[in-house]
């Protein structure tokens, strides 16, 4: 998750409730692990201002002027970072809440606010128990924007999304990184806005966009299956609609929800390779399940079928993709930490997470592929060579400009940092002097990224709508930052290859726009596919829709 909102102290502190939005009720006096050991005594204390007007309206205030930064005007959530308006937290023990605005998260870089005064702690917590929480309206969201004006130019090699424009070229290498802390680590939680009628999306001369699919729910990663049907994971939906063919306008004919009931589903794999898959699998968050299928179904033949527990927890990256090798003998499974940086030695919770794990297809026989990649939320194989490839989420509260997001191919048994060291042989200060013997064999990625970019989906174009020297390279979906003072990402990216396996370290902007002149955002990528004709297809859960980009000379 992310970490702190500088220049404005008690966003940070209230960064740390969002770990309280996917406890469950009974764990804020039973695990400590994760909880960081709340007193019970603690836990069970009142709020001596609950219900009270006065309170409520205090405590609207303080969240509106220091928290909605990083939570969102109506405490809704942005990206990473949970709403506040669910019934785990409204019904949490108050004492609970309190305890964690004074303690804070350090290892997670959420400062304990033990000196703000206790009445306006309890203000804040009476204010997120209400009803209330949750009834800002977008128009004070507009309001508080922040303009232009207010951000310094960024520092060549990092940029930020005003000088993002499709084709500009960028390369970042470690020898560009600055020391930790450089630059406060900042909250800029975007507040998705509704799409101005005059934005859109801007690709490179020669491609089109259109607007592919309206009216999804929370679509995530997006597949295409062997027959062209394309599969989307609506992530909080539970569900997996198919987006099946396209009218002459580039429109969607048909959409079908093809199964529901699932836990925030994700990564979504066909099986067996080839033409005529017998099974797709689903990368829930807490397992791995496979549903029956044949070329053609719009519904779901059977219910899934269990196939491999993985790593879970309240809290921490819900994200679980699912790959297979060419021959089919291994399924890859990508799970994120469950803490920004928290020490795997002395926190269970990361048993077996920031790693890229391994399995048979029917889900035995687990191993660790890669270990030490924060967040790999994205997984691809290399058509030609059979290299897996990942996307990562790297690290947050080091400042504006570490640490690099990126883009590699992945070495089995390869360890790529987390949490000790990034980017090779640069250690995290706040684990200074930990596993010194680490630091040599701490990968450097083939493609750093701007940090805090949030890079997700990845896929090797395989297409033949788009010009030759596209071929075989990659695009990913840059969901877009808020551990950053101006926004960063919120693009589709091309790493080019140049016809070889391996990419060269630059990557250039493919598909922009989405963020407004005043630092609004209205869109934000999250997956790409190339669909049937060769066309790109990118999901938007800003926008809850599907974008088309297609070679106009097509």
């Amino acid at each position: 998750m992310k970490s702190t909102c500088p220049n404005r102290p008690f966003a940070s502190g209230m960064a740390l409730v969002m770990l309280l939005a996917t406890m469950p009720l009974g764990a804020f006096a039973q695990n400590a692990a994760n909880l960081q050991d709340a007193p019970a005594a603690d836990a069970a204390a009142k709020n001596p201002y609950a219900g009270q007007r006065a309170a409520i309206d205090a405590g609207r205030a303080l969240f509106a002027a220091d928290c909605a930064g990083c939570h969102g005007a109506s405490a809704q959530g942005n990206g990473n970072v949970p709403a506040l308006t669910t019934a785990r937290v409204k019904q949490a023990p108050a004492g609970a809440l309190f305890w964690f605005i004074t303690h804070g998260s350090i290892n997670n870089g959420m400062p304990a606010w033990s000196a703000l005064p206790d009445i306006q702690r309890w203000q804040l917590v009476a204010y997120l128990q209400s009803s209330e929480a949750g009834a800002a309206t977008v128009g004070a969201a507009q309001a508080a924007a922040p303009t232009a004006g207010d951000w310094p130019a960024p520092m060549p090699p990092f940029t930020d999304f005003r000088y993002e424009a499709p084709g500009k070229t960028r390369k970042i290498t470690p020898a560009d990184l600055p020391v930790p802390f450089a630059t406060p680590s900042a909250g800029n939680a975007p507040q998705v806005v509704a799409r101005p009628a005059d934005a859109w999306p801007k690709a490179p001369p020669g491609f089109k966009v259109e607007l592919f699919a309206t009216g999804l729910h929370n679509p995530r990663l997006i597949r295409t299956a062997p027959n062209g049907d394309v599969f989307v994971a609506e992530t909080h939906a539970g569900q997996l609609r198919i987006l099946r063919g396209s009218t002459p306008d580039g429109h969607v004919k048909e959409m079908h929800v093809f199964a529901t009931g699932l836990n925030e589903p994700f990564g979504i794999a066909f099986y067996p390779a080839g033409p005529n898959p017998q099974w797709i699998y689903v990368g829930n968050t807490d397992e791995v399940v496979r549903i029956p299928y044949r070329n053609g179904d719009v519904q779901a033949r059977g219910k899934p079928e269990h196939i491999a527990d993985l790593p879970h927890s309240h809290g921490g990256h819900s994200t679980r993709d699912v790959r297979f090798s060419l021959d089919g003998k291994r399924m890859y499974v990508s799970v994120g930490s469950a803490s920004n940086v928290d020490d795997p030695d002395t926190t269970p919770g990361e048993k077996h997470r920031a790693n890229i794990l391994v399995f048979r297809p029917d889900g035995s026989d687990e191993q660790v592929f890669a270990s030490g990649i924060r967040n790999p939320v994205g997984l691809a194989v290399d058509p030609k060579s059979g290299e897996l490839w990942c996307s990562t989420n790297e690290r947050d509260g080091l400042g504006d400009n570490l640490v690099p997001d990126y883009i590699t191919h992945v070495q089995e048994g390869g360890f790529y940092g987390w949490p000790w060291w990034y980017i090779g042989a640069h250690q995290d200060p706040r684990h200074a002097g930990k596993h010194p013997e680490l630091a040599s064999k701490a990968i450097v990625p083939d493609v750093l990224l701007n940090p805090h970019n949030a890079s997700l989906q990845l896929t090797f174009y395989d297409g033949e709508q788009f010009p030759a020297d596209y071929r075989g390279d990659i695009f990913a979906a840059e969901h877009g930052s808020w551990n950053r003072s101006a926004r960063v990402g919120y693009e589709v990216i091309r790493v080019p290859r140049h016809g070889g396996s391996r990419a060269s370290g630059e990557y250039q902007d493919f598909l922009t726009g989405f963020v407004l002149p005043n630092g609004q955002a209205w869109g934000r990528p999250v997956g790409v596919t190339v669909a049937a004709d060769g066309s790109l297809l990118v999901s938007d859960d800003g926008g809850q829709v599907v974008w088309r980009v297609s070679h106009a000379a097509r």
